[in-house]
């Protein structure tokens, strides 16, 4: 029996709370924290997030309006529109209105791992249909399961090993290829010999 399997069994013998997201989790809105000047610079030392894919759009030397985030207090950037989202450990200005900061309510009910509550968003199989804000009306109110601490840690610890481990995996593979180009141009590359009429 696994860590995990002994502590859930330990700690809840009758199944596991389920709440609303928005019972652990906070928003603030990104407005003073907006980007004024779109002309990046990499030289430039605080990065502009947006939520979507790209994440990381440049970096600005605006010193003022910026979201402070860091290991000991981490944020959930939130597209309010596609839902998408990112974990951030760093302090950064943002690209859009169309976002939120989440972080755990200061005056929730339930201990949570904020970790953990990134890990359980990750698992939501949620795709909106229509462009509209869709934290307050539709993602807040999923319901999630709460278990105690100890089991929030221990499913944290595991997921993010795997989280881990995946990146290695993805730079290894990225790096094969690479080589593989690499020697296959090389192998493949041949001094062209120039056809004679005896030939």
């Amino acid at each position: 029996m696994s860590k995990l399997e002994k502590l859930i069994n330990e700690l809840c013998p009758n199944g596991i709370y389920y709440d609303f997201l928005h019972t652990v989790i906070d928003y603030e809105q990104p407005t003073k924290y907006i980007v004024k000047d779109t002309k990046y610079d990499d030289d430039f030392k605080t990065p502009v997030l947006t939520a979507g894919q790209s994440f990381v759009l440049g970096y600005t030397n605006e010193s003022t309006g910026i979201f402070e985030a860091s290991n000991e207090n981490p944020v959930i950037i939130f597209d309010d529109f596609t839902t998408s989202f990112h974990w951030v450990d760093f302090n950064f200005k943002v690209k859009s209105s169309a976002m939120k900061m989440l972080r755990v309510k200061k005056d929730r009910i339930y201990d949570v791992e904020f970790r953990y509550l990134y890990h359980v968003m990750k698992n939501i199989q949620y795709v909106p249909v229509d462009h509209t804000r869709q934290w307050i009306e539709k993602y807040s109110k999923f319901k999630i399961p709460l278990p105690p601490l100890p089991v929030q840690k221990e499913i944290v610890h595991i997921l993010d090993k795997f989280t881990e481990l995946t990146a290695e995996l993805t730079a290894e593979l990225t790096a094969r290829k690479q080589q593989y180009e690499y020697y296959r141009d090389k192998l493949l590359t041949f001094k062209k010999k120039e056809a004679t009429e005896n030939e």
